[in-house]
C-alpha cells in the first residue's frame, strides 16, 4: 500500500521522520540529569577521535601479546559513551577556537574565533566561568601553551586565535584558581613591549611556579595558583610524553595536584587538555600522538581514583574537539595486515627528532657535502630503522626528503605537490615517520583537521546525558544541567 502514496506525501513524511530525529536524536543530551555533580572534570583530547584512540588501543594490546585485540583505555571503558559533530558556523571541518567555544559555551563560531560570535562583537560567558560565579573553583590544565586556542576557551575571549598575549592577559582577569601545564607563546606581547602577563597575574594575587620543587610543594590553602612547567619543548608547550624524561612532570600530575588545590566544600570544574596529540596527528607522527592518548588516559585515571571517593558526586567526561591527520587503522601497502609493535621501535617524536638531530645537522653541513649515510645512526636510535629494512621505493623517497631538507630544488618528474608529501613539515623527519607508520599499518589523508565526529565518553553523576549522537555544543548544556546552572537562551554577554 505504501507504493501507492504520492512523492509528495512520501517527502512530507520523510520530512515529518527528519523533524522528530533531531528533535529527540540528542537523546538525553538536553534532559534533566538523575544526580547534580559537585566535582566536574572535562577532559579534551585535542585533535582525538575514535582512529586515535583504537590506534593507542590495538598498540597497547601488541606491546604484550601477539593476539588479535584491544586493551582498551581507562576512558574508553566509562559506562557511558556517545558521538558529537563537530561542525562549526562556517564549515564542516572546525579548528580548535570554534570547537572549544562549542564545548565550552554551547555556540557555534567561525574557525580562529575564541568564544564571540560569528560577527565578533559578543563575547560569550563560558562553563568555567558560570562554575566559578556559583561559587566552585576552576582550574584550566593543558600540555600545550596556556594561551593556545583549547584553554583559552575557557577563560578567554579573542576574535582571534592569534591574539597570545590578549588571551594570556585575561588569565589575571579570570579569578579562575589554578592555570598549569604549558608557558606562553607571547608573555611581552607580539612586539615585546607589554606588560609582562606573568607579572600581570601575580599582581592579581596568583602564586606563580615554575619549577618542579615548587609545584610539588604546592598545598591545599595556597591562593590561586600559576603552574608552568619547568621543562618546555616547541611552542612553549610541555615535552612530548615520547620525550618526557623520567623525572618530569606529567600530565597527569597536573591533573593530581589541580585536584589537591581545587577540592573545597562547594565543589570544582576542571578542564584537562592533551593538546599535542593533535600536534602530532598534523606532522603525521602514529607514536607520539598514540604515547600522549597514554598520557591523557593516565590523567583521567587521577580524576578516577578521586571519584572513587566521592562517587555520587563527581562526573568525568572525556571528548575530543575535532580529529587530526585522517588517522586510519588500514594502510594499502600493508592490506587487511597491521604491525603495531613497530610503532614501539619509535623513541623520539618528529620535533625533537628535527630539533636535535636534522636541524645541527643542517646548520653545519652544505647541500654538496650532505650524506644520508651521515644520519643513519641517529635514524636507527631514534626510529629503529637500518636502510636494509626499507624497499628501494622507499629508500628513493627518503633520499629525496633528505635531499630537500638540505636545501635541494630538484624535482623529480614523478614529484607530487611537496605539500601533499610532506605538509610544511621537515621533509625528512616526516618521511621517517611515514615509513613507521606505514609499516605498522597506519594511514593518513591529511596534515589538517577532518570533519567526522568525535567520540565522547562519561563516568558519573549525570552520566546519562553523554549517551548517544549529539552535538559538541550539546556538552556544554549537559554539563551545565549537570552542575545545576541555569543557562539562559543565548549564553553571552555584551
Amino acid at each position: 500500500m505504501g507504493n501507492n502514496l504520492s512523492r509528495g506525501t512520501r517527502g512530507r513524511i520523510a520530512a515529518a521522520a527528519l523533524a522528530l530525529s533531531l528533535a529527540f536524536g540528542a537523546g538525553t543530551a538536553y534532559a534533566a540529569p538523575a544526580a547534580k555533580a559537585k566535582y566536574v572534570f572535562l577532559f579534551i583530547g585535542d585533535g582525538m577521535a575514535m582512529p586515535q584512540i583504537s590506534a593507542t588501543e590495538v598498540y597497547a594490546n601488541a606491546l604484550s601479546s601477539k593476539d588479535i585485540a584491544v586493551k582498551k583505555l581507562g576512558f574508553s571503558k566509562f559506562p557511558v559513551a556517545g558521538l558529537d559533530t563537530t561542525y562549526d558556523a562556517g564549515t564542516f571541518i572546525t579548528d580548535s577556537a570554534s570547537a572549544g567555544t562549542a564545548l565550552a559555551t554551547g555556540n557555534k563560531t567561525l574557525s580562529g574565533v575564541v568564544n564571540m560570535d560569528p560577527g565578533k562583537s559578543v563575547k560569550y560567558t563560558t562553563i568555567a566561568a558560570m562554575a566559578k560565579a556559583k561559587g566552585m573553583r576552576v582550574g584550566i590544565v593543558t600540555s600545550v601553551s596556556l594561551d593556545h586556542a583549547t584553554p583559552a576557551c575557557f577563560y578567554a575571549a579573542a576574535p582571534s586565535r592569534s591574539n597570545y598575549y590578549d588571551i594570556a592577559s585575561q588569565i589575571a582577569t579570570s579569578g579562575f584558581d589554578y592555570f598549569g601545564g604549558g608557558g606562553f607563546l607571547q608573555p611581552t606581547g607580539k612586539n615585546k613591549d607589554q606588560p609582562d602577563v606573568i607579572e600581570l597575574a601575580k599582581k592579581a594575587g596568583y602564586k606563580y611556579v615554575n619549577t618542579k620543587a615548587e609545584f610539588l610543594a604546592l598545598k591545599g590553602g595556597s591562593g590561586k595558583v600559576l603552574a608552568v612547567n619547568q621543562t618546555l619543548a616547541d611552542s612553549a608547550s610541555m615535552p612530548y610524553e615520547i620525550d618526557r624524561k623520567a623525572d618530569d612532570l606529567s600530565l597527569a600530575d597536573y591533573a593530581q595536584k589541580g585536584i589537591e588545590l581545587l577540592d573545597n566544600s562547594k565543589g570544582f570544574f576542571m578542564m584537562v587538555e592533551g593538546g599535542k596529540i593533535d600536534w602530532a596527528c598534523h606532522a603525521n607522527d602514529a607514536a607520539a600522538a598514540i604515547l600522549d592518548t597514554l598520557a591523557l588516559d593516565a590523567a583521567v585515571a587521577v580524576a578516577v581514583d578521586f571519584a572513587a571517593k566521592h562517587p555520587k558526586e563527581t562526573l568525568i567526561v572525556v571528548t575530543g574537539d575535532h580529529e587530526t591527520g585522517g588517522m586510519t587503522i588500514g594502510f594499502a601497502g600493508t592490506q587487511y595486515s597491521t604491525f603495531f609493535d613497530k610503532i614501539g621501535s619509535q623513541k623520539i617524536s618528529f620535533q625533537k627528532f628535527t630539533d636535535s638531530v636534522v636541524a645541527p645537522y643542517k646548520a653545519k653541513t652544505k647541500l654538496e657535502d650532505a650524506e644520508l649515510a651521515d644520519l643513519l645512526p641517529a635514524i636507527k636510535d631514534g626510529f629503529g630503522l637500518g636502510l636494509d629494512q626499507l624497499t628501494g621505493v622507499q629508500q628513493t623517497d627518503l633520499q629525496v626528503a633528505f635531499s630537500r631538507t638540505m636545501g635541494s630544488k630538484e624535482v623529480r618528474a614523478v614529484d607530487e605537490d611537496p605539500y601533499l608529501l610532506y605538509g610544511g613539515y621537515d621533509p625528512f623527519t616526516v618521511k621517517l615517520t611515514q615509513v613507521i607508520d606505514q609499516a605498522a599499518g597506519i594511514g593518513w589523508t591529511t596534515y589538517s583537521h577532518t570533519g567526522v565526529p568525535v567520540a565522547t565518553f562519561a563516568k558519573g553523576a549525570g552520566q546519562e546525558l553523554f549517551s548517544g549522537y549529539y552535538d559538541n555544543t550539546d556538552i556544554f548544556r549537559s554539563l551545565a544541567s549537570v552542575m545545576g546552572i541555569q543557562v539562559p537562551a543565548k549564553v553571552a554577554q555584551k
